[in-house]
């Protein structure tokens, strides 16, 4: 099956058939949590992510000189007016900044 424009977490999402990580944020896991917060939380964070990408235009613009993960996914910002969606998804508590490193949710 491919996928043309889904929201999979709280930091990745398909758009028109490729699959985006967004580069400045790190939310909770839904896929393979490592306790129940954190799957509710990232489940908060997914479905924040899919009404703020429904709510109108966006811009997705690459940072630093990675194009992609080691998945395959293309390295992101989501921005909307100037504003970085994943800058706002951090000021509702619902993601962390990247800092390079994955850090524990629970």
């Amino acid at each position: 099956m491919t996928r043309s424009t889904c929201v999979v977490d709280g930091d990745t999402f398909w758009l028109e058939g490729e699959k985006i990580r967004i580069a400045d944020i790190d939310t909770p896991e839904i896929s393979e949590p490592k306790c129940d917060s954190e799957y509710q939380l990232g489940m908060k964070a997914t479905y924040r992510l899919r009404d703020l990408l429904n709510e109108g235009a966006f811009e997705v613009r690459p940072i630093g000189n990675r194009d992609e993960d080691r998945f395959g996914r293309k390295l992101r910002v989501v921005v909307r007016g100037g504003q970085s969606l994943g800058d706002q998804l951090v000021r509702e508590g619902l993601a962390r900044t990247w800092t390079g490193r994955r850090e524990p949710w629970c």
